[in-house]
């Protein structure tokens, strides 16, 4: 069987559902096409209503929302901030932007997010040494909700800030509570990949309307309220385009549906491989719903008789895109420099995870047909290898 259209099958692309267009002309026909409108107005509205937080504010990246909440809590150069270290790059480098000090902490075995004791741990240590960060980001992984109440529960023992990363998570939920509603300030992304798309794009969970108003200020090249262009403190444009903000206003709407898909997808690779000998899948955290944004397969090779990249050099010559999973940030050549706390001693689990973890194309768009023949593909290899 070969894919049903006459290109690669992606790892996740982005979904048009259908009436995109209707928001976009919308605001064409209006003439707001820039940074100010009423998508904008409203997909904020939506947002945080749907999250049940004070306020949200639409911003061109997730990037940009970590960037705006450390600068909202006061995070400068010398200071500290504790970060997931198993989580894409752009959890950490706004860290750096404000000229502050990563450190890493590994993840737990059952979420693969932040493990809450190694956190404590640290916590501990940093607070021997006089030195508790200003901040902690917390990065929900591939859809997974991190145990946002035991981690939220210590940075409060600590009196330290929290910032929920689920740029990864809309839609997903732990102990009934969305992602991102959890820290003091919560991250949302809408790049081209997320579960729901502006193609860039993200949004600043806030605490307060007055911490939101203080947000799009910065976010606005911190225009000072006077009829000319008056700047009393650095501000940056990150603010999101009302064309784009239409777009993800449509894209809301389907958001329950992406969820269901996204599942579906990673329930029927879980159907047809998990008696693989070798082969096992990212669970789902207890109390927990995740969107399944990506759909993970771990290949233990003295087991499987193959390694992770073996299969991913196969799919690649199949048509089919994967990806490893994070590489973490405590590898990374631009943070060697900077500690990093592991699960135990001897023992990293992200470091773990990276060696054994593959994403397989998981989009709500990925047709049957498709799925079918990544399944046959990884299926066709492990009888070939083994003979």
């Amino acid at each position: 069987m070969k894919p049903t259209q006459d290109r690669k099958i992606y790892l996740s692309p982005p979904h048009i559902m259908g009436d995109e267009l209707d928001f976009i002309l919308e605001a064409l026909k209006t003439n707001w096409v820039s940074t100010v409108g009423s998508n904008i107005d409203y997909f904020e509205e939506e947002i945080a209503s749907l999250l049940g937080v004070p306020d949200a504010v639409a911003l061109s990246s997730g990037t940009a929302a970590i960037h705006l909440a450390l600068m909202l809590l006061g995070v400068d150069r010398g200071d500290e901030v504790f970060c997931s270290s198993f989580t894409f790059v752009a959890s950490c480098n706004p860290i750096r932007y404000q000229g502050a000090d990563p450190v890493f902490i590994d993840s737990d075995e059952e979420t693969w997010c932040m493990s809450p004791e190694t956190l404590r741990e640290a916590l501990k240590d940093r607070a021997k040494r006089g030195r508790l960060p200003k901040a902690v980001i917390v990065a929900d992984i591939y859809g997974q909700v991190a145990k946002m109440d035991k981690i939220r529960d210590i940075c409060t023992e600590y009196e330290v800030a929290l910032i929920e990363d689920a740029a990864e998570a809309l839609g997903s939920s732990y102990r009934g509570q969305a992602a991102g509603s959890f820290g003091d300030f919560g991250i949302l992304s809408f790049n081209g990949n997320k579960i729901i798309t502006t193609s860039g794009g993200g949004m600043l969970l806030c605490p307060t309307k007055e911490m939101g108003a203080k947000a799009r200020f910065l976010a606005s090249q911190a225009k000072d309220n006077l009829p000319y262009y008056h700047h009393s403190e650095i501000g940056y444009n990150y603010r999101i385009s009302n064309l784009l903000a239409g777009l993800g206003r449509s894209q809301l709407r389907h958001l329950k549906r992406k969820v269901e898909l996204r599942r579906a997808v990673f329930q029927r690779y879980y159907d047809h491989l998990k008696d693989i000998p070798g082969f096992y899948f990212m669970s789902e955290g207890k109390e927990s719903q995740s969107n399944r944004w990506l759909s993970v397969l771990m290949v233990e090779e003295q087991v499987a008789g193959c390694s992770v990249w073996d299969l991913y050099e196969h799919l690649k010559q199949k048509g089919i895109e994967t990806r490893p999973v994070w590489k973490p940030l405590h590898q990374q050549p631009i943070f060697k420099d900077y500690d990093y706390y592991p699960l135990e001693q001897e023992r990293s689990f992200s470091d773990y995870l990276f060696q054994h973890g593959l994403c397989l194309p998981s989009g709500s768009n990925l047709s049957l047909a498709d799925q079918e023949y990544v399944i046959e593909s990884i299926k066709e290899f492990i009888t070939v290898r083994l003979g």
